[in-house]
């Protein structure tokens, strides 16, 4: 059982609630309204909510995804990770998004190449058609899950082609990162974790197998280009080849999938800016990035405080542990105009939702090409979706999405 928060200014932050999870927004209004940050004791972390000082901390070198590169557990008054959990650790701890420089700097140069506006560009038509095909099949079944149906297996087999996994292993890739991304949540359970060392361990081996056999029958994909990279001397070591490409698929698809579901539910809960979108396609680029502000699928971005910082007179000491409130950044008064009202059409719009500094997400200009392809092929052949019951959340706070969103044409 989860505790609840404690009364004051945190007292309506509760990410265990699933009327909290199912809208977490006026709760944040209520945070920017009494402070700039917040002590929130069941997770013993400081929560930040106001946009200014989420976009300020995520560039900030004084905070980092890890701190072992520079203490120990110990140094850092943190207990290490159990033993049992050792197959996740050691994966997740040697991924992009875990890793602070060089470590970070040098296999980022890396796989960034993989990510440039003209290798995005390349992928277009191959995004399109799969998007297309998807729909297709859709609309022939009379609607259904938009999540199942297009939603996820779009990214994943855009990210899956890149990464050169073949067709007929792509089933586990889905529930392997949705094992793993389980530990991302707050204050996760055993079961969570056991699930995650599971996942952990399938999905590595799988890899080296993929990476031993790409070392013998080199291909075009990614994971064949990192192998000649290595062998070039870039000095990338197999962990870190087997922990990128799982980071690249979970993150590759988890935030488009969350972003198509959940986009669609507001679109579908806001008719006259649904109509303005379907009326005029040449929206879709502003329409994206509205529906990522708006409700963005990753709520909370974690740092570790690496050198005291103070925020409004409040000193936040090294060993601590922030939470960047992206959901609540992204409705802030003080930085958007009418920040409750969806405007499909907003120009200025520095959301968040894909982060900052050198965590910026590698893969934005591919989730926008992703999610404008798939809103586009929705919008032109299924022109009368409606939903066909009310979605439930999953119970996930961080990583927020929709269980299903069964829709109807």
């Amino acid at each position: 059982m989860h505790p609840s928060p404690q009364p004051e200014s945190a007292a309506s932050f509760d990410p265990w609630s699933p009327v909290f999870v199912a809208d977490p927004y006026p709760a944040y209004a209520a945070l920017r309204a009494t402070g700039r940050v917040h002590r929130f004791e069941p997770t013993d972390q400081w929560l930040v909510p106001h946009h200014a000082d989420v976009s300020a901390l995520l560039r900030d070198r004084r905070l980092g995804r890890t701190y072992l590169h520079r203490f120990t557990h110990e140094e850092f008054g943190r207990t290490p990770p159990p033993a049992a959990y050792e197959p996740f650790t050691t994966l997740n701890g040697q991924g992009l998004l875990d890793l602070e420089a060089p470590d970070h700097t040098r296999i980022r140069r890396l796989v960034s190449k993989a990510f440039t506006p003209r290798t995005v560009e390349r992928l277009v038509p191959t995004v399109r058609r799969l998007a297309a095909e998807l729909v297709d099949d859709f609309v022939e079944a009379g609607g259904g899950d938009l999540l199942t149906a297009v939603a996820e297996p779009l990214p994943v087999a855009v990210i899956a082609e890149m990464l050169g996994i073949p067709a007929s292993d792509r089933a586990p890739l889905r529930p392997w990162s949705a094992a793993i991304c389980g530990m991302f949540e707050l204050n996760p359970s055993e079961e969570t974790a056991s699930a995650a060392v599971r996942a952990s361990e399938e999905f590595s081996a799988y890899l080296r197998e993929l990476i031993a056999e790409r070392r013998r029958n080199p291909g075009a994909d990614l994971i064949s280009a990192l192998i000649a990279a290595h062998d070039e001397g870039e000095r990338l070591s197999e962990q870190e080849m087997v922990s990128t490409c799982v980071l690249l698929l979970n993150a590759g698809h988890e935030a488009t999938v969350n972003t198509t579901v959940n986009g669609w539910w507001t679109l579908l809960r806001h008719p006259e800016q649904l109509a303005a979108l379907r009326a005029d396609h040449g929206l879709l680029p502003t329409a994206v990035e509205e529906l990522l502000r708006y409700d963005t699928p990753l709520q909370m971005f974690e740092r570790w405080v690496l050198d005291d910082i103070e925020i409004d007179g409040t000193v936040i000491p090294r060993g601590s542990e922030v939470a960047l409130l992206f959901g609540s950044a992204n409705r802030d008064p003080a930085r958007f105009t009418d920040p409750e009202t969806l405007d499909l059409s907003r120009r200025e719009n520095p959301h968040v939702s894909f982060g900052a500094g050198i965590h910026f997400c590698l893969g934005a200009p591919l989730a926008r090409v992703e999610l404008a392809a798939s809103f586009a092929e929705l919008l032109r052949r299924a022109p009368g979706m409606r939903p066909a019951a009310e979605p439930e959340w999953n119970p996930g706070y961080v990583i927020r999405g929709l269980r299903e969103l069964r829709v109807e044409l």
